[in-house]
């Protein structure tokens, strides 16, 4: 299989317990107290070769643990995964040359050396042949516009500099398994657009299957068709990123700029006023009558422009959060 096959993965943590104060240290050394702490509860799900698939969920939920388990750094309790056709936790030389893993608030980079002698540091790490790996390097350098970066210092870089090249570095081998946690995390939105637009076209290119942690929504609408959602360790959803938001969101946003102020009419009797700023107002009405009060309000008010809009997708996720029995 080249994907990745999850089946009712479970990990928990035995953490000790102890009151505060210096009786209680005492005692703790000759009687210690445990509490299991379910990180992960039975997940199951599948990702096929070549899919980018949006891994959500609040601090806490349980996605770091889950890629740890998908990424080998750790042995589950219970439950059993796949991966490219391998146990990930067995750690197999094939396997960890196949996959990568990027995490926004960590460095794999040396700080105190230019980047591209990290990127020697992987070539050695991986065998990499010479001739693939000055291909692959100039195929990251233009993609990512790494140029003027690569003899720089690490420490001397931007984030956004050291996250475009944090990326290279851990596609120097090619893997064909990709976890992205976080990594646009940090960055100012131009860069943000950037790194999106290099992991689509990397996926686009190589074929790599991807798995997406962000808590930047606009990463996740650029990239994922797909969503999973977990919460407490248990997956909430698991579909298609339109149909969570037509089945959690059952209103629309209208957004209005208008000529001049309305005369004596109320704008909030057309819906619930979101946003009053001046001559901008929005209004969330329920999806079903978007089309009657769209044209109530262009009949009674002096409306200048109007668009009709989904919610925020940050919302649609809350929405899943607060009633996972809707999903």
């Amino acid at each position: 299989m080249d994907g990745i096959a999850v089946s009712d993965l479970t990990k928990v943590y035995r953490v000790h317990e102890r009151d505060a104060g210096l009786a209680a240290a005492l005692r703790s050394l000759a009687k210690r107290r445990y509490r299991d702490v379910r990180a992960v509860g039975g997940v199951s799900f599948e990702v096929a070769a070549g899919e980018v698939v949006g891994f959500l969920g609040p601090n806490g939920a349980g996605k770091m643990t889950t890629l740890k388990m998908l990424s080998g750094l750790l042995h589950p309790t219970a439950g059993e995964a796949r991966v490219l056709g391998h146990i990930p936790w067995r750690r197999e030389k094939e396997y960890l040359r196949r996959i990568s893993m990027v995490m926004g608030n960590r460095s794999q980079l040396i700080w105190d050396i230019p980047a591209v002698d990290s990127f020697l540091v992987n070539q050695a790490i991986y065998h990499i042949p010479d001739a693939q790996y000055r291909q692959t390097v100039s195929e990251l350098t233009e993609l990512l516009d790494l140029g003027a970066l690569l003899n720089k210092q690490v420490r001397a870089l931007s984030l956004g500099e050291r996250m475009k090249c944090e990326l290279a570095a851990s596609l120097l081998h090619q893997p064909a398994i990709l976890f992205l946690d976080e990594p646009t995390i940090g960055v100012d939105v131009t860069m943000q657009s950037r790194i999106r637009q290099f992991i689509a076209e990397y996926n686009g290119v190589h074929g790599a299957t991807i798995i997406l942690t962000s808590h930047y929504m606009a990463d996740v609408t650029a990239l994922c068709r797909r969503v999973i959602v977990i919460h407490h360790g248990r997956i909430l959803y698991d579909g298609g990123l339109e149909d969570l938001v037509e089945r959690m969101a059952p209103f629309k946003l209208i957004e209005i700029d208008l000529e001049r102020e309305p005369n004596g009419l109320d704008p909030g009797r057309f819906g619930a006023l979101i946003r009053h700023d001046g001559l901008k107002l929005v209004l969330r009405v329920p999806k079903g009558e978007t089309p009657a009060v769209t044209a109530r309000l262009l009949a009674e008010l002096p409306v200048l422009d109007l668009s009709v809009e989904d919610p925020p997708i940050e919302e649609v996720i809350d929405r899943v959060f607060q009633e996972p029995g809707s999903a």
